[in-house]
C-alpha cells in the first residue's frame, strides 16, 4: 500500500519499447519524453555528453562515480543514444514511493505501557530490547555510560521532520530535493519514522530507541503528498547521507523495479561502511513474494514486520531477501499534525478515520440508513450509514452528496476500521469518514433517527501522535537499533553490526532464516552481547552524604522570547568536590501547568547541561520554574529549584 495508487513500473516493457525505436522508423512527437539512466565508457564522458546535448536532453544528474547521466530525452532521440558506441548502457529510471501505514489509529494500544514519569513508551521499543541497553532499571532515566545511540548518526530518507513537535529533538540537519525546507513535514511519514528512532525521553508522549541521543540528518525525497520519486533521486539522496557523514541509512520507500546503477551505488555505500535499511513493502497479499527495491539489493537490508504477538502482519513482503523483523502494527508515534475523526451520537464518541480528498468540517443530522449507497436516496440534511461493498468509496459519498445528505459514514464489511479514499484529483463537499464493521452494525440496529454529529479535521503544524501499521514503521527500529548497538563502539563496521543483529535476532517461524522473518526479531542487548559489547555498569561508590546541587544557569532574572532556547547547567557536588556520573532530572514547568522533563549524567567536571525550547503556545508567558534532582547510588538525593522570564 502507498501514498497514492501504485503504479507497477516494468522494466521490460522499456526494453521492448526501446527494441521497437531501434528497428522501425521514429515518428514520435517531441514533446514524447522518457527518463533513463545513460552509462557510458570510461573516459567518454565528453563524448557521450555531447551526444546526449545535441539530442535536447535534460541532465537531471551527473553521477561521474557511477559513470552515467540521468537525463530526460525526447522518445525519438533514443535510438540514436542506444547505438551510440560510447554508450554501454540505457535504463529506466525506476519509480519509488514512500510506503504508506497500512492502519492508523490515535489512541496508544492494549501492549504500550506508561512509565513513571508519565510517557507512553510504544510496545516496539521494549520488543527490540532498547530499554534494557540504556534504562535497565526501569526509572526512565538513561543509565551511566550506557550505549545510547550518541555518536551515530542516522539518515532518514522520507517527507521531511517536524522539528517544531513537542516530542522531537530540534537539532536535525538536512536538505529537502522538493522544497527549500526539510523540516516541513505535510505528510507526516518522515516524521512518525524520526519518533520510532528518537522521540525524546521526557514527561509526554512517546520514547524512541535511541531517545534524542542520535545524530539525525534528513533527506526530504517526497512532497506532501508523498507520491512517488525516481531511483536516480534516491541514489542523489545516499550520497547525500554519506557526505553528511551517515553511519546507517533508514528508507521506508521502495519500488517494484530494480535498477543496476542504483544498485551498483548501494552496493559501494556498503563498501564504504555504512549500513543501508529498507522496508521489505506492504504488499504481500496483492503481489505475493514480490521483490522491493532498495530492500531487496543484498547490500541493504530488509526489513518485515510483525505484531506484539511476534506474528508476521499479512501485509508484510515475503521473499528470500527478507533479513530481518521488527515491530510493525500499532507503531505509536509523533507526527506534525492533529487529525479529529469523531462520530458522536447519543453523547458516544466513536473513533473515525477521514476518508481521503472528502470534505473537512462539523455536520450534524439524523442517522439514515443508506445500505450500500449504490444509489441517491431521501436523505437531505441527514447522516447516512453506508456499507462498504459493491461499489467505490467515490461513489458512496457522491451519492450521499447528490442526494443532500449532511455527511457519509462508510462501516466496514470486515470487522475493524479501514482506509478508504476518493481517489486522485478527487474530491466532495460533504465529509466522508469510516467505522469498524461493530460500530457501524450498532448504529444501525440501535440508533437510526438519532442525531448524530460527525467531526472531521486537520490541524497542522502540531505536535500530534499517531500509532501505524506497515514495514515503514519496522524500519526504523532496526535502523534505530543498529545505531545503539554500534555507539557503544564505533569502531565496530556495518558489516559486524549486520551480522550481530541477524545472529542475535528472536527466531521466528522456520528453524533459521526463513522467506517471512529473515533470521527473526531484532534485539538490542542481545547484539550487544553478541559482540561482546555488554556494559556492565560501575561498581556504586561508597555512601559519602547528600548530593549538592546547584542551578548555575539560568538565572531568576533572565528573560527569554518565544522560540528561544533556553541553557540550563546543572552542577553536583559532595563536600565541594565534582561528583561525576550522577543522574540528574530537570523538570522545567511553564505557567500553563505544562512541563517537560530532562535528563542526563554529569560529567568529569560534575556538571551537565540541558537545552530547553520555549514554546509560549504550549507553556505560556511568565515565569517558567526549574526543579532538579540528582541521584546516584550510595548517596542520598539532592535537589534544587530556579526559575526563569519568558515574555
Amino acid at each position: 500500500m502507498m501514498l497514492r495508487q501504485r503504479t507497477k513500473w516494468i522494466t521490460f516493457a522499456l526494453i521492448v519499447m526501446m527494441f521497437f525505436i531501434a528497428v522501425t522508423p521514429v515518428t514520435a512527437a517531441p514533446k514524447n519524453t522518457v527518463r533513463v539512466w545513460v552509462s557510458y565508457q570510461s573516459g567518454k564522458k565528453a563524448e557521450v555528453f555531447q551526444a546526449l546535448d545535441k539530442a535536447k536532453a535534460q541532465v537531471h544528474y551527473d553521477f561521474p562515480e557511477l559513470e552515467a547521466y540521468v537525463v530526460t530525452l525526447p522518445e525519438a532521440a533514443l535510438n540514436g543514444i542506444l547505438h551510440n558506441p560510447f554508450v554501454t548502457d540505457v535504463e529506466e529510471d525506476a519509480v519509488r514511493y514512500a510506503i504508506d501505514p497500512v492502519q492508523v489509529s490515535v489512541a496508544p494500544g492494549p501492549d504500550d505501557t506508561v512509565d513513571v514519569n508519565g510517557q507512553v513508551v510504544p510496545w516496539g521499543i521494549d520488543a527490540v530490547q532498547a530499554r534494557e541497553v540504556w534504562d535497565a532499571n526501569g526509572d526512565a532515566v538513561m543509565d551511566a555510560g550506557a550505549p545510547d545511540g550518541s555518536g551515530i548518526t542516522v539518515c532518514i530518507i522520507d517527507t521531511g521532520y517536524y522539528a517544531g513537535h513537542e516530542d522531537l529533538m530540534d537539532s536535525a540537519t538536512g536538505l529537502s530535493q522538493v522544497d527549500d525546507d526539510y523540516l516541513r513535514d505535510g505528510a507526516g511519514h518522515g516524521s512518525h519514522v524520526a519518533g520510532t528512532i528518537s522521540a525524546l525521553n521526557n514527561s509526554i508522549g512517546v520514547v524512541g530507541v535511541t531517545p534524542g541521543t542520535v545524530n539525525l540528518t534528513i533527506v526530504k525525497i517526497f512532497n506532501d503528498d508523498g507520491v512517488w520519486t525516481r531511483a536516480s533521486n534516491l541514489v542523489n539522496a545516499i550520497y547525500t547521507c554519506r557526505d553528511n557523514g551517515a553511519d546507517v541509512i533508514s528508507m521506508s520507500l521502495g519500488g517494484s523495479s530494480s535498477n543496476r546503477k542504483e544498485r551498483s551505488a548501494f552496493d559501494t555505500l556498503y563498501a564504504g561502511g555504512i549500513l543501508s535499511i529498507a522496508a521489505a513493502g506492504n504488499e504481500q497479499i496483492d503481489y505475493p513474494g514480490a521483490y522491493e527495491y532498495p530492500a531487496s539489493y543484498s547490500s541493504v537490508v530488509s526489513v518485515a514486520a510483525v505484531d506484539s504477538a511476534l506474528n508476521v502482519a499479512d501485509f508484510s513482503q515475503q521473499n528470500d531477501q527478507v533479513e530481518i523483523a521488527a515491530p510493525g502494527v500499532g507503531v505509536l508515534s509523533t507526527i506534525p499534525y492533529i487529525d479529529t475523526n469523531i462520530v458522536n451520537v447519543a453523547g458516544l464518541d466513536y473513533s473515525a478515520n477521514h476518508i481521503e480528498f472528502s470534505a473537512l468540517g462539523t455536520a450534524s443530522g439524523a442517522l439514515v440508513d443508506g445500505g450500500l449507497c449504490t444509489s441517491s436516496g431521501a436523505w437531505a440534511g441527514q447522516i447516512v450509514l453506508c456499507q462498504r461493498g459493491d461499489n467505490s468509496f467515490y461513489d458512496k459519498v457522491m451519492n450521499v452528496q447528490n442526494s443532500g445528505g449532511a455527511a457519509a459514514i462508510i462501516y466496514n464489511n470486515v470487522p475493524g476500521n479501514f482506509l478508504g479514499t476518493l481517489g486522485d484529483g478527487a474530491s466532495s463537499t460533504i465529509i466522508g469518514v469510516s467505522l469498524s464493521q461493530e460500530d457501524g452494525q450498532y448504529l444501525v440496529a440501535n440508533q437510526l433517527g438519532t442525531v448524530a454529529t460527525v467531526e472531521s479535521t486537520h490541524d497542522w503544524p502540531a505536535s500530534g501522535y499517531e500509532a501505524w501499521d506497515g514495514t515503514s514503521m519496522a524500519t526504523p527500529h532496526v535502523a534505530a537499533v543498529a545505531a545503539l548497538v554500534w555507539s557503544a563502539n564505533p569502531s565496530w563496521t556495518n558489516a559486524e553490526i549486520r551480522e550481530a543483529l541477524n545472529a542475535s535476532a528472536v527466531d521466528l517461524g522456520a528453524t533459521g532464516r526463513d522467506t517471512i522473518f529473515g533470521y527473526g526479531l531484532v534485539q538490542a542487548a542481545a547484539a550487544l552481547d553478541y559482540l561482546g559489547g555488554g556494559v556492565t555498569p560501575p561498581p556504586p561508590p561508597p555512601p559519602t552524604g547528600t548530593l549538592s546541587v546547584s542551578i548555575d544557569s539560568p538565572a531568576p532574572t533572565d528573560v527569554f522570547a518565544n522560540r528561544a532556547k533556553v541553557a540550563i547547567k546543572i552542577s553536583v557536588t559532595d563536600g565541594g568536590s565534582a561528583v561525576s556520573g550522577a543522574a540528574v532530572s530537570v523538570v522545567v514547568t511553564g505557567v500553563t501547568g505544562k512541563s517537560t522533563t530532562l535528563a542526563g549524567t554529569t560529567g568529569p567536571d560534575g556538571s551537565v547541561s540541558f537545552s530547553f525550547k520555549v514554546n509560549t503556545g504550549l507553556y505560556g508567558v511568565g515565569t517558567y520554574t526549574i526543579d532538579a534532582t540528582a541521584t546516584m547510588d550510595g548517596y542520598d538525593p539532592g535537589s534544587a529549584s530556579g526559575s526563569f522570564i519568558v515574555q
